[in-house]
C-alpha cells in the first residue's frame, strides 16, 4: 500500500513537472511578433481578432473600425472565428492588443488536453509509459512551435484530444456497465469532438474514424439501437454541419475545389508519398513514427481500435489535401497526440521490463529518458529564442506611412499583405507570387500582358518581397521604367501610369 502510494506520488510529481515545462517552453519569448511559425496564418488571425476587438472598443474611431473590417474581410473566412473571439475579448478585458494573450490561451488549451491525453495513455499502458508519451507531446520542438501559434489548429487538436479521451471513457463505462457514466461521457465526448470539428473541419477525418471505431468496438452491429450513439452523432455533427454546409456553403465548396479537386492528381505520383514521408519525418523523426506505429500492433484491443482508426483517418486526410502534406507543417499538428499515444503503448513493455532489473539499472534508464527529452526541450527553447522579430512592427509601420491615401496600392509582398495591414494600417491588393503551388497549377504569368489588367485602377505599386521580384524578370523590367516615389528599409514604392 505504501509502495503504491509512493509510486503514485512519484509519477504525479513528474506529471506536474512536465506540464510546467511544457507551459514555460511555449511562453518563452511570448511577446515576440507572430512571425516565428506560419506567419501568414498567425497574422491572418491577428487581423480577425483586431476587427472583433475594435468592434467592442468604444473609443475606436469610425475610420479604424472601417479599416479593421476591411482587413478582416480581405483575409477570407473558412472557419468560425472562435479562437479569435476569445483573444479579442481578452484584448478588451486586458486593455489592448498583445500577441502574448493569444499564446497564453493556446498554451492553456494544449496543457488541458495534455492532462486528458496522459490519463488516456495511462489506461492503455502504465503511468510511467504514459509520461514518456506525454513528454514527447509537450517538448517535441514542432509541438512547441505549432501549439503556441495563433491559429485554429492548436484549439482544434486540443478539443479533439479531450473528445477522444471521453469517447474512450464512454467505451470503458459500457464494459463496466455503468449507465450514468455512459451518458456523462457520451455528452462530454460529443462536445469535445463537435467543438474540434467546428473549429476546423479538416479534423473530421480523425473524429469520424475514432467515433466509428469505438462505437463498433463497444456495441457491435446493434449500435444503431443505442440512444447514446444517436445523441453523440447529433451533437458531434450538427454544429459543423450548420456552419460549413448551410451557412458557408460557398466557402467550403471553394476550398474543396481549390485544394482537393485541383490537386488530386498529385496522389498518383510516387514522388508525392516520398515527399510526404520525408516531410513528416523532419517534423516527428522517422524512427519515432515507426515506433509509434509498432505501438498500434501491440496495443490492447480498445486502444488498438482507436489507433487504427486515427491512422486511417490521417491517411484519408492526406489523400484529400495532398499539397499541404509536404508543404504545410501545421497541417500535421493533430498527428502529435496520435504519435504520443503509440509511443506510450510501445514504451510500456520496455518500462515494465526495466522495472524488474533493479534500482541501479532502472535509475540509469530513467536518466537516459530524461536526457533525451531534456535535449529536445533545449532544441525547442533554442529555436524560439534564435530569432527576434521585435523590429518588424516598426518597419511595417514606416512602410505604411510612406503609402499615400489618395489611391489604391498593389503590392508584391510577404504573407498576402497581412504585415502591411496589421502594422502599417494600409490595405493593398496583391500581385501574384511565383510559388510551387502556382507551378503545379500551371499558373505561369505573362507579366507584360497581365500588368495592365492587374494594376487597373491602382495608383501605386509596392515591392517588399525582393526575392519574388528576382523570380519575375518581366515585372522587374516594367517597374524599372516607373517613377520611384520612395524607398527605404525593405521596400520600394512606385507610381503607376495614369
Amino acid at each position: 500500500m505504501t509502495s503504491s502510494l509512493s509510486q503514485t506520488r512519484t509519477w504525479f510529481s513528474v506529471l506536474i513537472l512536465l506540464l510546467v515545462l511544457g507551459g514555460l517552453l511555449r511562453l518563452l519569448d511570448a511577446t515576440d511578433p507572430p512571425l516565428d511559425f506560419q506567419p501568414s496564418r498567425q497574422l491572418r488571425n491577428s487581423l480577425v481578432a483586431r476587427d472583433i476587438y475594435y468592434s467592442l472598443l468604444p473609443t475606436a474611431t469610425p475610420q479604424e473600425k472601417t479599416l479593421t473590417k476591411q482587413f478582416a474581410s480581405s483575409v477570407g473566412q473558412y472557419e468560425p472565428p472562435i479562437i479569435e473571439s476569445i483573444v479579442a475579448l481578452s484584448y478588451f478585458i486586458s486593455g489592448g492588443e498583445a500577441i502574448v494573450v493569444a499564446r497564453i490561451w493556446e498554451t492553456f488549451f494544449w496543457l488541458l488536453a495534455a492532462v486528458a491525453l496522459f490519463d488516456l495513455m495511462r489506461r492503455a499502458s502504465s503511468p510511467y509509459a504514459a509520461l514518456i508519451g506525454l513528454a514527447y507531446y509537450l517538448v517535441l520542438p514542432f509541438s512547441v512551435q505549432a501549439s503556441r501559434s495563433f491559429q485554429p489548429d492548436p484549439l482544434m487538436t486540443s478539443a479533439f484530444v479531450i473528445g477522444i479521451y471521453f469517447l474512450y471513457r464512454w467505451s470503458e463505462a459500457h464494459a463496466e456497465d455503468s449507465a450514468s457514466l455512459q451518458w456523462k461521457f457520451a455528452i462530454l465526448a460529443a462536445v469535445g469532438l463537435g467543438l474540434a470539428t467546428l473549429v476546423k473541419i479538416v479534423i473530421a477525418f480523425f473524429v469520424g474514424g475514432a467515433a466509428i471505431a469505438l462505437v463498433l468496438f463497444t456495441l457491435g452491429k446493434n449500435f444503431w439501437k443505442s440512444k447514446q450513439v444517436w445523441a453523440l452523432a447529433v451533437l458531434m455533427i450538427l454544429p459543423a454541419l450548420l456552419y460549413y454546409v448551410f451557412l458557408h456553403h460557398g466557402r467550403s465548396t471553394e476550398y474543396f475545389f481549390a485544394w482537393t479537386v485541383t490537386l488530386i492528381q498529385l496522389i498518383a505520383s510516387s514522388d508525392f508519398y516520398t515527399k510526404w514521408l520525408a516531410f513528416i519525418g523532419s517534423l516527428f523523426g522517422l524512427t519515432v513514427l515507426f515506433l509509434s506505429l509498432a505501438g498500434v500492433l501491440i496495443a490492447p484491443a480498445r486502444m488498438k481500435a482507436l489507433l487504427v482508426s486515427l491512422w486511417i483517418g490521417y491517411l484519408l486526410y492526406g489523400l484529400t489535401l495532398p499539397f499541404q502534406m509536404y508543404t504545410h507543417s501545421y497541417y500535421h499538428i493533430q498527428l502529435i497526440p496520435i504519435v504520443a499515444l503509440g509511443l506510450a503503448v510501445v514504451a510500456h513493455p520496455l518500462v515494465e521490463s526495466v522495472a524488474r532489473l533493479g534500482a541501479v539499472r532502472s535509475v540509469s534508464f530513467a536518466a537516459l529518458i530524461v536526457g533525451v527529452f531534456a535535449y529536445q526541450a533545449w532544441i525547442a527553447r533554442s529555436v524560439l529564442i534564435a530569432e527576434n522579430f521585435r523590429h518588424e512592427p516598426a518597419v511595417w509601420k514606416n512602410i505604411g506611412a510612406q503609402i499615400p491615401n489618395d489611391g489604391e496600392t498593389i503590392a508584391l509582398t510577404q504573407d498576402y499583405g497581412f504585415r502591411v495591414m496589421l502594422w502599417g494600417w494600409k490595405p493593398v491588393d496583391l500581385w501574384p507570387l511565383t510559388t510551387g503551388l502556382s507551378e503545379i497549377k500551371k499558373g505561369e504569368q505573362d507579366f507584360s500582358v497581365e500588368f495592365a489588367d492587374l494594376t487597373a485602377g491602382k495608383k501605386y505599386f509596392l515591392v517588399t518581397a525582393f526575392g519574388q521580384l528576382e523570380k519575375q524578370p518581366g515585372l522587374k523590367k516594367i517597374l524599372e521604367t516607373l517613377p520611384l516615389l520612395a524607398e527605404g528599409d525593405g521596400f520600394q514604392l512606385y507610381a503607376l501610369p495614369k
